[in-house]
């Protein structure tokens, strides 16, 4: 059966629509920190909050085989829409901080049946060439991540409820297009109960430990990178006395990330998927341990090199995705996705509150240097994988 063209390209939009919400409640830190009187600094806690609702969100997806057992378009316009609602409430009046922290939660909950559940179409439909295809898909993923950034950096940024409406608008109707799109894949083996054993007995396949463990190298360091990346510029400008635009700056930085992926998923068709994951793997793991000589080079070169940092510490993720979905057998396919972006996004809180912490203790050019452990980890396992 011949896939049909308009397929991917769709899959793509509404994957990035419906990620935009992502760094939303970051993307206007600024203006919720006028209007709130936080008891902590929220720059750490607002995105760890949304991690933590997408872990708790894929670990409730993958004990009850959501993705695998209804059908994943369904799934995804259902969470597109409560993804929305949930950030919508960024935007009320009387805002307080639990009731912020909550939205962010939920919204973080409904990403679950976002991201994991948009690979779990894509493979379903792409057998063969599933590495350039989510080489693709998640480079939407980065770049919806970092849309509400370049939003803010725009004339717009200045009503950030105009950013809270647009992603959510987006959001929304990505969901709709994926249910309207996109049907069940020829791929697709639908499970028809309730396997909870299914997760851990994952881990006793060597190829499918080995990617996911890969795979939480790679976590380890990329949602930190973006979080920290405002950070990083704004400690440049006082260290250096520029006035680079924080929101632009980051939202470019991160969004880079999308092209990289993109690009690794045509160079995987040449070179497979395991080198791809390694050599970005390696570079970003350079740059966390070159780190602080970057707040030491002047404007031009400190942005290249954060950009350089953004594109290399995304390539590996779609590749690493497509090692783990191709260790397992297709009906638990879904399930092995949603189990190891749980454990994943669960690292990225320990990395980020580490970051937050480390932030008031450490001076901001060597804030970046625990990163490197998750490189590290993810070359040493990628490395000894037999499997492509």
């Amino acid at each position: 059966m011949t896939t049909k063209r308009y397929i991917l390209p769709v899959i793509i939009l509404t994957q990035f629509a419906c990620t935009s919400t992502w760094f939303a409640g970051n993307a206007v830190l600024e203006s919720l920190v006028k209007r709130i009187d936080f008891p902590f600094d929220m720059s750490g806690w607002i995105l760890s909050t949304v991690q933590l609702g997408f872990i708790i969100g894929t670990l409730c997806f993958g004990l009850l085989m959501i993705a695998d057992r209804f059908s994943p378009s369904k799934v995804f316009m259902v969470s597109g829409f409560l993804a929305a609602i949930s950030n919508l409430v960024l935007i009320l009046p009387q805002l307080e901080s639990i009731p912020l922290l909550l939205s962010r939660l939920s919204t973080g909950f409904f990403l679950a049946g976002i991201y994991p559940v948009g690979m779990k179409i894509a493979s379903d439909y792409f057998e063969k060439g599933l590495g350039e295809a989510l080489g693709f898909l998640v480079g939407a993923l980065v770049v919806g991540s970092a849309f509400p950034y370049l939003l803010n950096g725009t004339d717009w940024g200045r009503h950030p409820e105009t950013v809270v409406k647009v992603t959510s608008l987006i959001t929304a109707l990505g969901g709709l297009l994926m249910f309207l799109a996109v049907p069940n894949g020829p791929h697709r083996v639908a499970s028809k109960k309730i396997k909870l054993s299914a997760g851990p007995q994952l881990f006793k396949n060597t190829a499918f430990r080995k990617s996911a463990f890969g795979y939480f190298g790679h976590m380890w360091e990329g949602y930190a990178f973006w979080a920290f990346a405002p950070m990083a510029i704004l400690w440049y400008n006082l260290q250096t006395g520029n006035a680079i635009p924080v929101p632009l700056w980051t939202g470019i930085i991160i969004g880079l990330g999308g092209i990289s992926c993109a690009i690794g998923g045509r160079i995987s068709l040449q070179i497979g998927s395991r080198k791809v994951a390694i050599w970005a793997l390696s570079i970003s793991g350079m740059f966390c341990i070159l780190s602080p000589m970057l707040f030491h080079l002047p404007r031009g070169l400190f942005l290249t090199g954060l950009c350089f940092w953004g594109i290399a510490t995304t390539a590996d993720s779609p590749q690493l995705s497509k090692l783990v979905a191709n260790s397992i057998t297709p009906e638990l396919k879904g399930t092995a996705l949603t189990f190891t972006t749980c454990i994943g996004f669960a690292l990225t809180i320990v990395s980020i509150q580490l970051l937050t912490y480390l932030q008031h203790v450490i001076p901001g050019n060597l804030l970046f240097l625990p990163l490197m452990i998750g490189p590290i980890i993810g070359v040493w396992q990628l490395i000894s994988l037999k499997t492509d």
